[in-house]
């Protein structure tokens, strides 16, 4: 279940599918799953458009479902966005900078990648972990690093004054809790990506946050930046959820800047990994990259939801001695924060996971049928 209490705590947005009905937006109160869908609420984005988007939440009317730890197969969790853009953020740790670093001197070859980890360890170290992105020190480490040939596009992005933003998924492509997310079937080296994600309005007001995983092709993008699109947008790579936890009393951004992200990864083959993204190691504060995302420079009239970056890497080899962690078709990857619940979803390739069918005119569509527009 998405949430380990019965009846967590909080002001929840998201959306789930009814057998026979389509999407409706809801919220979690008293331990149970309330449809509060109106002509008011039709979508979460409406939703997040308003200034007491919160306190909406809390008092609208709404119409039990079921007890959120006993779910029906008759409701399907869904992504809790709708019509909001949906973008992410690399290179934002330290430690995930250096492991692209290494995709990038490895061109994708995840046999070269161990070599190329020491080499590049040995010459960085960690002096890089108290650097302030754009600073007059990060210049410094950019001169010495171009003398010693070791300068690449991703530190660019790691300290420079600019951060990597880029499109990860289309508007109402992402999956939530409990589906299966998808790798392009070329790929023989990726890994999940655990993150926070930021629910933003289209006024660049940070509403709330969620859990997300970027799924990272590692052989693709390390061949070239320019597959980046090929590496991270694809049928299904993309899984966003359980729920928009909005911002309160007792939920604020200071909570985001200090959260706990848990990963896990299940294989059929009995293989376990865990790994741990502490979001107070970012070199980037996400007031900056919503700011560096949306402004008078670039728009979002639907709003965005803004993937964070991970510390995550994953280094631990799974088959051979140097070879790393790769995914196998059938992995369990669970993402966890106390604040924000989990994230569980099962590895197969994009061409098997089921078709991203449901775009804007077909959920338009839906709500005109059903008056709520």
């Amino acid at each position: 279940m998405p949430f380990s209490n019965s009846n967590p705590g909080g002001v929840w947005l998201g959306r789930a599918e009814l057998v026979g009905l389509g999407p409706v937006v809801v919220t979690i109160r008293d331990g149970y799953l309330l449809d509060i869908t109106s002509r008011n609420s039709a979508t979460t984005r409406d939703v997040l458009e308003k200034s007491n988007a919160t306190e909406f939440v809390k008092t609208c009317k709404g119409t039990p479902l079921a007890a959120i730890s006993d779910i029906p197969p008759t409701i399907k969790w869904l992504a809790p966005c709708d019509f909001q853009a949906i973008k992410a953020c690399g290179v934002t740790f330290i430690g995930s900078m250096i492991e692209r670093v290494i995709e990038e001197q490895a061109a994708g070859d995840f046999e070269r990648a161990h070599d190329v980890r020491i080499q590049i360890t040995d010459c960085l170290g960690e002096n890089l972990s108290e650097i302030v992105p754009g600073s007059k020190e990060a210049g410094e480490v950019k001169r010495i690093l171009i003398e010693q040939g070791l300068w690449s596009q991703y530190l660019e992005v790691g300290i420079g004054p600019d951060a990597e933003i880029f499109s990860k998924a289309q508007v109402l492509s992402a999956v939530g809790y409990g589906e299966d997310v998808g790798l392009h079937p070329s790929s023989i080296w990726n890994n999940p990506e655990p993150e926070v994600v930021l629910a933003v309005s289209s006024g660049g007001n940070i509403m709330g946050a969620t859990l997300g995983n970027d799924v990272n092709l590692r052989d693709i993008e390390g061949r070239s930046a320019l597959l980046l699109s090929k590496a991270k947008d694809n049928n299904a790579s993309c899984a966003i959820g359980p729920m928009i936890r909005l911002f309160d009393d007792k939920f604020k951004l200071e909570d985001v800047r200090n959260a706990e992200l848990e990963l896990r990864i299940v294989g059929k083959d009995g293989f376990e990994l865990i790994g741990y993204s502490s979001m107070n190691q970012i070199s980037r504060d996400p007031k900056d990259l919503v700011k560096q995302t949306v402004g008078r420079h670039h728009q979002y009239p639907d709003g965005l939801m803004l993937f964070l970056g991970t510390l995550f890497a994953p280094t631990q080899d799974r088959d051979a001695v140097g070879r790393g962690f790769t995914h196998k078709l059938g992995d369990v990857v669970t993402i966890s924060c106390s604040e924000l619940g989990s994230l569980k979803n099962t590895v197969q390739l994009s061409t098997e996971c089921p078709k991203w069918t449901i775009g804007a005119t077909a959920l338009m569509r839906n709500l005109v049928a059903r008056n709520l527009i």
